[in-house]
């Protein structure tokens, strides 16, 4: 019985690394696009939202089945119930990455008012932390959960930079107001990318320590 759980419980992490894989595909994608103008990638990472939703539904599917029918010892129950708190901010990473898209196909034929800096540096930092987050549960690693903890002031900062550079923009001249606002609001949504990808690091310390130690919105 414990070595079918075993195998069950394997393949729920190959399904978590398989649902954050496409996740850093539709971070990748959308600031690609952005960055690039590019309508079809953007209307790509759009359309791995449903791809992502589809696979929340089938990993929930799967820790029910695991807690229903093999009654999990205590550590066994921490890590399934983590895997159930970690695909809702991995769907909603799906959500925020499609909501940048949108936003980008209002600017595919506008001349950007800066260069894109800060964004793309905010893209790559939160795609890393998604990365490392997955990781850290399927190896059960504290010290890299901790570690994606941390770096989430990394992704602040930089959001902070966006917006301090973009109000100055909008105060020198107000006709830049409106894009101003659109890029803030992509910057925004990757702060927020940043906050869930730490959220899913502290349900991987829950699974491993028992203590869960607050969760970001």
């Amino acid at each position: 019985m414990r070595s079918k759980f075993d195998r069950q419980l394997a393949k729920l992490h190959d399904m978590l690394i398989d649902m954050g894989a496409m996740i850093e595909k539709a971070i990748t994608f959308a600031i690609h696009a952005l960055v690039q103008q590019d309508e079809a990638m953007a209307k790509q990472a759009i359309a791995f939202d449903a791809e992502i939703d589809q696979m929340e539904k089938e990993i929930e599917a799967m820790c029910l089945r695991l807690l229903l029918q093999q009654q999990p010892v205590a550590r066994d129950l921490r890590v399934i119930s983590a895997a159930l708190k970690m695909i809702t901010d991995m769907e909603r990473i799906g959500d925020q990455a499609a909501d940048i898209s949108e936003i980008t196909l209002f600017l595919i034929n506008e001349t950007y008012i800066k260069k894109l800096e800060h964004i793309p540096l905010m893209a790559a930092a939160t795609s890393k932390m998604v990365t490392e987050s997955i990781d850290a549960y399927v190896k059960m690693d504290l010290e890299l959960a901790q570690h994606v903890i941390d770096s989430d002031d990394v992704v602040d900062e930089l959001f902070v930079s966006v917006k301090n550079d973009l109000i100055d923009m909008i105060q020198q001249d107000k006709s830049y107001g409106t894009q101003a606002i659109d890029l803030i609001m992509i910057a925004k949504y990757f702060e927020r990318i940043g906050d869930h990808a730490t959220n899913i690091a502290e349900w991987v310390v829950f699974s491993i320590t028992g203590k869960h130690v607050g969760e970001k919105a």
